[in-house]
């Protein structure tokens, strides 16, 4: 590219990300995946983050840009729309353009001809693998790509706030031990992973990002299936009991794999994924079970009668470089994180997803390792 980056940040990271594109998209093509997008360069990824970057501190009309970005040509998508006269790639165009391509899973498309980025149009589908960058506010850019299986929640690479930078930790070396545990919660999109049954943990994923999209905060409780120590960690009578319980995610996660790569299965598990999440914004927790079940909601949290108070947990956040504190769970968040760290510290075996109004989002488990419980903050996951 002509013209150097002048966010610092963009440069910094230019060349992780680079690699880490460079490391799946030849994983996909040895397993002998298809229609993988086309590999990004170090310039190329610093050039379209410093042009995103410097549109994001922009305002249109009163209102700050919301932009996601796609490097790939308009051929190899769906149904591209397509410019007459295409764009330069720069903070300006970009402004200009954000409330057209604002609202989810719309991409701007971004090509290079001659060594020169331009916006050729807009897209609603990208290949496997696809370099994104989407803008979620300014100067917060996240770059992420499409997940191999090609559903739901994209695969956050990195995170820009400024000039700080989280790249996320794939294969969980951030975890002081049990690295597996963090990469079985979240389905990591590290090639050893894709092949290993990881579809009903991506659902969590899903709950998840859709727990925080409704900015209401809430707590989701996953305990095992057939299991009734729960309700001693539950206040009497649970005013929003669900007999017999709901069932419509463990119905749709019972179809063959065949069934889930048709749109028809992936709009309904969206809408059964949006209705238990939104149960979640009850005040009180969300109960369901490890096959998907619903069994209450709004919730109250106890302590159980043979318990103590949770006093200390282990905190981590999936980046590089990270390290684990211990500290005392009302340092993690309020009430709702306190009292779901002290539901694992009582039911080990269970999980409990929180999001915070803020946008903060903790998943609580049983660290067998450490003998405590575990507070995986994972908002740079769910950008």
């Amino acid at each position: 590219m002509n013209r150097e980056p002048t966010y610092q940040a963009a440069r910094a990271v230019a060349a992780t990300v680079a690699d880490h594109f460079r490391r799946h998209l030849a994983a996909a093509r040895a397993q002998g995946e298809q229609h993988l997008a086309p590999e990004p360069d170090e310039a190329t990824i610093a050039a379209i983050i410093d042009a995103a970057f410097w549109a994001s501190l922009r305002r249109e009309e009163g209102v700050s840009p919301k932009i996601s970005l796609a490097f790939a040509p308009p051929e190899e998508v769906e149904q591209p729309i397509v410019f007459e006269h295409r764009l330069a790639l720069t903070a300006n165009f970009l402004t200009k353009l954000a409330p057209a391509v604002e609202r989810p899973e719309i991409h701007l498309g971004v090509w290079s001809e001659n060594d020169e980025l331009y916006v050729w149009g807009a897209t609603r589908t990208v290949p496997s693998f696809c370099f994104v960058l989407e803008v979620i506010e300014p100067g917060l850019l996240v770059i992420k790509h499409r997940r191999s299986d090609g559903f739901g929640k994209f695969a956050n690479v990195a995170v820009l706030k400024g000039e700080h930078i989280k790249v996320i930790d794939e294969n969980g070396t951030s975890l002081p031990d049990c690295p597996e545990l963090l990469t079985s919660l979240l389905a990591f999109t590290s090639p050893s992973s894709w092949h290993q049954g990881h579809e009903s943990v991506n659902l969590l994923v899903q709950l998840a990002a859709s727990m925080r999209a409704h900015g209401h905060g809430g707590s989701l409780l996953v305990i095992p299936a057939g299991t009734e120590c729960w309700r001693e960690s539950i206040v009497h009578p649970i005013l929003y009991s669900i007999v017999p319980p709901f069932t419509g995610l463990t119905d749709l996660m019972s179809q063959d794999v065949a069934q889930r790569s048709q749109r028809l299965w992936q709009t309904a598990m969206r809408r059964a994924v949006d209705t238990v999440a939104g149960l979640t914004a009850v005040d009180g927790a969300t109960v369901i079970s490890d096959q998907y079940e619903l069994y209450a909601f709004g919730a109250k949290i106890r302590r159980a009668a043979h318990s103590t108070p949770v006093e200390e947990i282990i905190t981590t956040e999936p980046i590089v470089g990270d390290r684990a504190v211990v500290v005392h769970p009302g340092q993690t968040g309020g009430t709702r994180h306190l009292s779901a760290a002290q539901f694992v510290y009582d039911c080990r075996d269970a999980m409990a997803l929180v999001a915070s109004q803020d946008g903060r989002f903790t998943i609580f488990a049983w660290s067998p390792c450490e003998n405590m419980v575990h507070a995986h903050r994972v908002d740079t996951l769910l950008l």
